[in-house]
């Protein structure tokens, strides 16, 4: 975790009526929530200036300020005297509040926001109106550019404080890169995954309403904490205007009795609607927009989808519309089987000069405008001459999208993936875009053998675009070991990103392993506005 400036908890003053109760001479105040929702709160005070430093207990109810942001959006409070750290959910930097601690975790505690009491610096209006519920967009009423300085600070703080780099060294302002923006903040997702329920999510003050089944229906996104509770949501600000429209169509449709449709209820295992997802691409010939809308159902009845496929394919920008069949018990969107209901089984979107093909279920950078600058970015760091006589091992290479946009200029290009379906679309994607130089194949990185590597020559440059977790350190020796001269380093979680920095060019003295890279720049780059996502490309080079 990343550590974050110091700030105190305030009084709980009686400067408020509905805090009038309570008497405040301690620097650390607290009560009972039981008696703080009553109005009549006993206080615990201290007037000996060097009392023992404040760590709360669970229920306690504190007065707070956020000055900051940590890693996944929440908002940091600091004990002033022991340095215990607060994380709150949806609190805001410089913002006031009544939060209950609800649970400690070892060094430091979870808050719940109870009452704002001052509004937090760069307040802006949030343009959706379920941004106060939904958990997708936590930062929507942050401004853009306090949002881009919150995670450019957190990765900063991150590379400090797990990677082990010093900001002293005369070197680090010339490695931490300032954060690059996304210059589109709404609609530029290119996929949305929406949920049928049979429980719809409403808001406390509306919790008292009785509905009958069909208005108890929602289709939407899971309300936060809620595995089995959906929020309907009739537009999202962040897909595409005519991903809008096919979700307005079928809220307009799916709940007629006529229709004969249900939401599948995650207790009973019963019912047919499982979920919507939505995809956005791109005609290749016209260069407008084309979508795929994929149906995914508990069992096989084209039947039952019969007019809303019609109601849908009479929208000008679908393209395909297919039904994968999922059966299981879980909640993914993945089928079993699949199978077109209209037009084509995949669409197609344009990368890097390169052309790809989406299937319903195949993986492509959600962002694709921003997936632009991203690439590009790795580009430069890879640093390939473009004399075709180097080698590129693409470790985690999905669908292949950075290698291939990589082998026009490379030797051959190797790409390792975990999933059978990615490296079958990068098979497809090649052929697709006429490239002979890459080869891909299916493999679990996190389970590499003494083997491994045998089958390639030695790269002059490894691209490792891990997931959340990061690396195995089975692969961080791996790559020790190898020596390559160069490592380009993508992350979608800045803490790992940092950790593996460490352990590439630092090494673990605990395990005897010696680091032999020098980290040249890290870049973070923000792929998903209003969101605590952040990406980062990095820079290693062979010491």
């Amino acid at each position: 975790m990343a550590t974050i400036p110091s700030h105190a908890l305030r009084h709980l003053t009686v400067t408020r009526p509905w805090l009038r109760k309570i008497r405040c001479t301690a620097s650390l105040a607290f009560c009972s929530p039981d008696n703080y929702i009553n109005g009549n709160a006993d206080t615990k005070t201290t007037n000996n200036s060097n009392s023992q430093a404040f760590f709360p207990k669970k229920n306690q109810v504190l007065e707070l300020e956020c000055e900051s942001l940590a890693f996944k959006g929440k908002g940091v409070c600091k004990v002033a005297d022991s340095g215990f750290v607060l994380l709150c959910d949806r609190a805001l930097p410089g913002e006031r509040f009544i939060g209950r601690v609800t649970r400690k975790k070892g060094s430091y505690a979870e808050v719940t926001k109870l009452k704002t009491i001052s509004p937090h610096w760069d307040l802006v209006d949030a343009p959706c109106e379920y941004a106060s519920y939904c958990g997708g967009c936590k930062t929507q009423n942050l401004s853009y550019e306090a949002q881009v300085r919150a995670k450019e600070q957190q990765v900063r703080e991150l590379l400090i404080n797990v990677g082990k780099f010093s900001d002293k060294s005369p070197d680090f302002s010339s490695i931490m890169k300032p954060i690059v923006p996304c210059d589109i903040q709404f609609h530029y997702r290119n996929k949305m995954e929406f949920s049928f329920g049979s429980q719809k999510w409403l808001p406390k003050e509306l919790l008292d309403q009785k509905l009958d089944d069909n208005e108890n229906y929602a289709l939407g996104l899971h309300a936060p904490g809620f595995f089995d509770k959906i929020l309907n949501v009739d537009k999202c600000l962040l897909q595409s205007e005519p991903a809008n429209k096919i979700l307005a169509t079928v809220q307009d449709h799916w709940k007629d009795p006529e229709l004969g449709l249900s939401p599948y209820n995650v207790h009973t295992h019963a019912g047919f609607l499982k979920h919507l997802v939505l995809r956005t691409g791109r005609d290749m010939k016209t260069g407008l927009p084309e979508l795929m809308v994929n149906f995914v159902t508990s069992s096989y009845k084209p039947g039952l989808l019969k007019l809303l496929v019609e109601k849908i394919s009479a929208i000008p920008e679908v393209a395909s519309i297919v039904n994968n069949v999922n059966t299981s018990v879980g909640n993914t969107s993945v089928g079993e089987e699949e199978y077109t209901l209209y037009g084509k089984s995949t669409i197609t979107e344009s990368l890097r000069g390169l052309t790809f093909q989406i299937s319903a279920n195949s993986f492509f950078q959600t962002n694709t405008r921003q997936a632009e600058v991203l690439y590009k970015l790795i580009e430069d760091c890879a640093g390939l001459r473009g004399d075709g006589s180097e080698v590129v091992l693409d470790l985690f290479c999905g669908t292949g999208t950075i290698g291939l946009t990589l082998a026009k200029t490379a030797r051959h290009v190797y790409g390792y993936e975990v999933v059978a379906q990615a490296v079958a679309d990068a098979h497809r994607n090649a052929l697709l875009n006429g490239i002979s130089n890459a080869t891909f194949v299916q493999g679990d990185l996190n389970k590499i053998g003494e083997n491994f590597g045998k089958d390639f020559p030695k790269p002059d440059i490894v691209i490792s675009d891990p997931n959340r977790p990061g690396m195995h350190m089975k692969l961080i020796k791996f790559l020790l070991k190898l020596k390559a001269p160069r490592i380009v380093y993508v992350s979608c979680n800045p803490a790992t990103c940092a950790r593996d920095l460490d352990y590439l060019c630092h090494g673990v003295r605990e395990q005897n392993i010696k680091g032999c890279y020098q980290l040249k720049s890290i870049e973070p780059v923000d792929m998903f506005p209003h969101t605590p996502h952040i990406e980062c490309v990095c820079q290693l080079e062979l010491s």
